[in-house]
């Protein structure tokens, strides 16, 4: 049985690998997601099978879990995937955290009614400390991810929220965390009284929330994709941290998997940002506004203008960003495209990795619309090109299309790579109002001569143009 148990593990953890890989292109990735999700039955099946269960339990949380994935899965608009993503990564944390003060629990039960004289915590300083690190990481995480739900969902302030003192006050926080750990590690090893070791886990627990909620409060809304990507690699981390409590290989395997992919992808936008991760968690971006001298003015157009620029065009950029998922319209954006494309124009969509809330957000976006993927093109494979384009339609994005961030060193996003919409001949840009984007910095490319606004919802400024170009 337990050879059968480990080569299933094994099969579950090569699903893992290969559903990790596909995920790299979007060819594949639907289908590397639900190899992955198979991987993941299998060792839940093989776990139940092999484990001594009270499958009352089980099965509880099984309809309970299994209803709010249905209700989530079907009724969150995409606009709120973002806040659900963050939500999903706390409550991994969360759970880790839990199965490391459940393992606490049991040995500490085994101590209460052990008679042989030994001490129930010889032996233990390695399950300590992995129970250490389930409890730590869990709680950042989940404390941190709701954090990160607040802000992108409106509940709390997206902007950076700092206090004097308050980098020195997460150190202390650090500094406790670890030194309560190695007590509570040690401890027990050394005879300690089992109550106090386990004052020391309640103390872990609350500076592990604590620094959760610390570690994100400087962090601004236009950080949160690398925020979402660094929680994500958290909870990959603690559930390996709990698979080391729980003595489970398949958990370690996939907990690691995503520890380090979400690492890696994290560090991947901190370059597509030009910025160090240690900025982004550390920098307060976004704390205090600041007034920005442009000269020109936004000069509004009408549909009708947009109509005849896009009817005469060859080459067309779409540049999708959060508005486009506020407004829904990717649906329309694709009617466009095609539209377009029938009357021998060229279109393209232009993806920064760090448009939206969330890694790939405009990716799942035009994925869910079925715009064809060999029309998606990356930043560096757009840029080249983009002095050739005709348009370049600007949907809700502010930061990624602004060119400040290589004209003005001055500038808070100084140096961190854009899509070149200012260098096409002529830009549309789609936005709600005059205000500033998420980050709170105005968008230069707006007050170009060549870039003329169509203000309104996205989703109603795109079925126009739909409209005019099937009417004529």
């Amino acid at each position: 049985m337990e050879s059968l148990v480990n080569l299933s593990y094994i099969a579950a953890s090569i699903l893992f690998v290969y559903g990790i890989k596909m995920l790299g292109r979007a060819e594949t990735a639907r289908k590397g997601n639900a190899l992955s999700a198979i991987g993941m039955l299998l060792a839940i099946v093989v776990t139940l099978l092999e484990s001594d269960l009270d499958y009352t339990w089980i099965v509880i949380g099984l309809v309970i879990g299994s209803s709010i994935g249905v209700i989530a899965a079907r009724f969150v608009k995409m606009t709120s995937m973002p806040e659900l993503v963050a939500v999903f990564n706390g409550f991994g944390g969360l759970a880790s955290l839990l199965v490391g003060w459940a393992e606490y629990e049991k040995i500490h039960s085994i101590a209460a009614s052990s008679v042989d004289g030994l001490h129930p915590y010889q032996h233990s300083y390695f399950i300590f400390a992995v129970i250490t690190l389930a409890i730590i990481i869990g709680g950042i995480t989940f404390t941190g991810s709701i954090q990160a739900w607040g802000k992108l969902s409106g509940k709390i302030s997206g902007s950076a929220i700092t206090f004097p003192a308050q980098r020195w006050l997460n150190i202390l926080v650090a500094i406790g965390i670890i030194g309560t750990a190695a007590a509570f590690t040690i401890l027990p090893g050394d005879a300690g009284d089992p109550s106090t070791v386990t004052t020391l886990l309640f103390v872990i627990v609350g500076l592990s929330l604590l620094l959760g909620i610390l570690g994100v409060l400087p962090i601004g809304g236009g950080d949160m994709p690398v925020v979402i990507s660094l929680l994500n690699s958290f909870s990959g981390l603690a559930a390996a941290a709990a698979g080391f409590v729980i003595l489970n290989n398949v958990l370690i395997v996939a907990g690691c998997l995503v520890g380090c992919s979400g690492l890696i992808l994290t560090i991947i936008m901190c370059k597509a940002m030009n910025r160090t991760l240690s900025n982004v968690l550390f920098s307060g971006f976004g704390a205090t506004s600041v007034e920005q001298e442009i000269e020109g003015e936004m000069k509004a157009a009408s549909i009708e203008d947009a109509y005849y620029v896009l009817e005469a065009a060859s080459s067309v950029v779409i540049i999708p960003g959060y508005g486009m998922a506020v407004a829904q319209a990717q649906h329309a954006v694709k009617e466009l495209g095609e539209l377009l494309e029938e009357n021998g124009c060229e279109v393209r969509y232009a993806i920064h990795p760090v448009a939206g809330r969330m890694p790939g957000h405009m990716n799942v976006l035009l994925a869910e619309a079925d715009v064809p993927y060999e029309q998606l093109a990356e930043m560096d494979s757009v840029n080249p090109t983009m002095a050739m384009v005709d348009v370049a339609i600007v949907i809700g994005a502010n930061d990624v299309v602004n060119p400040a961030a290589i004209e003005d060193e001055g500038c808070a996003i100084y140096g961190m790579p854009i899509i070149n919409a200012h260098e096409a001949k002529t830009v549309f840009a789609l936005k709600r109002g005059k205000g500033a984007g998420f980050s709170g910095l105005v968008n230069k490319l707006y007050f170009q001569e060549k870039t003329r606004m169509l203000y309104g919802d996205a989703k109603a400024t795109v079925s126009a143009l739909v409209g005019e170009l099937k009417e004529r």
